[in-house]
């Protein structure tokens, strides 16, 4: 492996957003901060404990995972697309480098980003309300995975797209519906029965609870069940990656 390679795009990445570091970590931090602000502590007081846990605390987990998924979305989607846009894709295809050295430096970077901003909302957050994780090696193993994971899927939107526009169709019309569906600011046991059988067909359900059991012990879905779920979408993000190099889709025409 082109260990040069993979260093050389990941440091690039990783210097685009040291460059635009009002936009793509102040911005994203500030904005989940004022949820924090609205629904923990306006809305939070006086709401009931859900399983024993103060609405504020209980509501973290599902925020920061919307703060993974759309910004893993939007960080590596836009990594890739800038260069089929400006034209550097042929160079970096002509190159000696695999397609494994491509992905890993793209998709790295962005996974390392949504990380970083992850471990810093958190830590805005313990401002607000008190946290305690109760398994800490399965928090980070989330962060971990649905970074990579989401990061992957956004590097797929960034090669599908042929427009600006369509990088944003997916994280605003579909992923942040999802999330917000899925049981970030409640429990899916207060809906009706009908309705909580509906929403286990929501991938979102088993990342936010999984992340959720991590912090409380607590969740709606057992966490074994999340993390196949996890698992199972890096599976397909990381073959429908490996068909567009072999086929080329819209990175050779």
């Amino acid at each position: 492996m082109n260990l040069h390679a993979v260093r050389a795009i990941y440091v690039s990445e990783m210097a685009r957003t040291f460059r635009t570091l009002l936009q793509s970590i102040a911005s994203p931090v500030i904005s989940t901060s004022l949820y924090f602000v609205v629904f923990g502590g306006a809305i939070g007081s006086r709401m009931p404990e859900i399983d024993g846990v103060a609405y504020g605390a209980f509501i973290v987990p599902g925020l920061v995972m919307l703060l993974l998924l759309t910004e893993s979305i939007s960080n590596a989607s836009f990594g890739i697309y800038f260069p089929k846009f400006v034209g550097t894709i042929y160079e970096l295809l002509s190159a000696p480098v695999s397609a494994l050295e491509i992905v890993l430096g793209f998709v790295g970077a962005a996974a390392t980003k949504s990380i970083i901003l992850g471990l810093i909302v958190l830590l805005t957050a313990n401002l607000f309300v008190p946290l305690h994780i109760a398994h800490p090696l399965v928090m980070v193993l989330f962060l971990v995975l649905t970074s990579v994971t989401f990061s992957l899927f956004g590097f797929i939107i960034g090669i599908w797209a042929d427009g600006f526009e369509k990088l944003m169709v997916v994280p605003m019309l579909i992923v942040m519906p999802l999330t917000f569906l899925g049981g970030s600011f409640y429990s899916i046991q207060v809906l009706p029965p009908f309705w909580q059988t509906v929403t286990l067909f929501n991938p979102v359900v088993y990342l936010v609870n999984g992340f959720r059991w991590s912090f409380f012990g607590i969740a709606d879905v057992h966490v074994g069940h999340s993390l196949a779920m996890t698992f199972a979408f890096l599976g397909i993000c990381l073959a429908i990656v490996t068909w567009i190099f072999k086929t080329g889709y819209r990175l050779k025409a």
